[in-house]
């Protein structure tokens, strides 16, 4: 809930017109879940998703092994 309230925050209070929402592996869900309840909920008809950016990332875990993981870039732009 604290993230919804960060970017209601952002498009109320700080005057923002667009605000990005990221995330990777498994906090993707929650960051679906976000946008959505910021746009359907909190700011209805004001807010809108304008784009959504997939992607994945490479690198070095602690064992030495290579690792990829998915990314995800939801942009919300005022409707």
């Amino acid at each position: 809930m604290c993230y919804v309230t960060g970017i209601v925050m952002q498009f109320t209070t700080q005057g923002a017109s667009e605000v990005g929402v990221k995330a990777r592996g498994k906090f993707i869900s929650r960051a679906v879940d976000v946008a959505e309840v910021a746009t359907k909920r909190f700011l209805e008809n004001q807010v809108k998703v304008d784009n959504i950016k997939i992607n994945s990332e490479e690198f070095e875990n602690r064992e030495g092994r290579t690792v990829r993981v998915s990314t995800i870039d939801i942009k919300l732009k005022k409707a």
